[in-house]
């Protein structure tokens, strides 16, 4: 079964307090009719409020597709919680259109990815993407967390967690994990730290990692489901702290400034191969500030359209049925990524 056949599941990690809640909230209700399933995992009394969400005046967020697993980190009890959970969301008729994790902030997003590859799961749903979310106001402090008593309580009283390890080195893991970081409480600091803050994180991201400046998680869904990142194949990019030990360098990561987003469609001519398509996508997210590109494209030929994902260095292609309608491409990106630069690639002529 292709990625395109699969249920996408997003990952969403991050320290208590950097706001992984209210960007969950945002995505809901941006999620434009989709049914997502939601899984939420925190440690006893700092439990996700399943009522903040029950609560969102949005249709798609229903009380009985919350899910909440209360005792402990989600990554240390896969086997008896994380993944009964998800083969059960795969028994619902109808599916869920896309699956939410919302992980505790100490949770190691790595254990939780490597669990898409249990038998049960791994031919119904793909990792769609991870995304960490980081608080730009403590880590311009010199903290992972901006309250950091809070956190070491946390890791204290579950017995499931590692507590051998430096908390840095957990945020660094969440960090290496990463298909897009969210800069979240940006407008808590000035230029001048917000640049800190990105080169710190910079230093322990993958390449090719999209950076969002955000103010209270605010995300569209559009802009945060659909990476296409087939996370659990790709796990040899993604390792640990301890796992890890080449430097990734810092020339291969794109930093983006701005928080506002523009979404273009666009109809280009049929093009003449899947490869021609492919090379064309990645030439558009090489362009500064292009985040993804999704959509169907008709090539010469060819009765079905094909079909793109791209996040990152990553372009996933794949056909669609026939009779399916070509819709064209949607680009996703910063307000001033270059509109014409992106129909001159489409508009070249690049070989079969």
């Amino acid at each position: 079964m292709s990625i395109g056949e699969k249920i996408p599941a997003t990952i969403i990690t991050g320290f208590l307090g950097a706001g992984k809640t209210t960007l969950v909230r945002n995505l809901i209700a941006t999620a434009g009719g989709k049914r997502i399933a939601l899984i939420v995992n925190e440690f006893g009394d700092m439990g996700f409020d399943g009522e903040l969400l029950s609560d969102c005046r949005d249709p798609t967020c229903k009380a009985d597709e919350i899910v909440e697993l209360n005792n402990g980190c989600i990554c240390c009890t896969v086997a008896e919680d994380f993944l009964p959970t998800m083969e059960a969301l795969l028994k619902r008729d109808p599916a869920p259109d896309h699956i939410v994790i919302e992980t505790s902030g100490l949770a190691l997003p790595q254990p939780l990815v490597r669990a898409f590859q249990w038998p049960s799961v791994r031919n119904s749903v793909t990792v769609d993407g991870v995304v960490t979310v980081v608080d730009c106001a403590a880590v311009a402090a010199g903290q992972v967390a901006i309250d950091e008593v809070a956190v070491a309580q946390q890791r204290t009283e579950d017995e499931a967690l590692d507590h051998e390890s430096p908390i840095e080195e957990l945020f660094e893991d969440q960090l290496r994990c990463a298909d897009m970081i969210v800069l979240n409480k940006a407008d808590l600091v000035n230029e001048g730290q917000f640049l800190t803050v990105t080169e710190r994180v910079r230093e322990d991201s993958r390449a090719g990692v999209s950076f969002l400046k955000a103010k209270n998680g605010l995300i569209s869904a559009e802009v945060l489901l659909g990476l296409g990142a087939g996370a659990e194949a790709d796990m040899d990019d993604r390792k640990s702290h301890h796992e890890n030990q080449h430097d990734e360098g810092d020339d291969d990561h794109h930093h983006h400034h701005h928080d506002d987003f523009e979404s273009v469609v666009l109809s280009p001519q049929p093009i003449g191969s899947p490869a021609a398509a492919k090379e064309k996508v990645a030439a558009i997210m090489a362009l500064p500030g292009v985040l993804r590109v999704k959509g169907k494209l008709a090539i010469t030929g060819k009765p079905a359209p094909l079909v793109v994902q791209a996040v990152g260095p990553r372009v996933e292609t794949w056909f669609g049925g026939p009779g399916e309608i070509a819709a064209g491409l949607v680009v996703i990106g910063l307000h001033d990524f270059d509109r014409a630069e992106v129909d001159t690639i489409l508009a070249s002529t690049i070989a079969a």
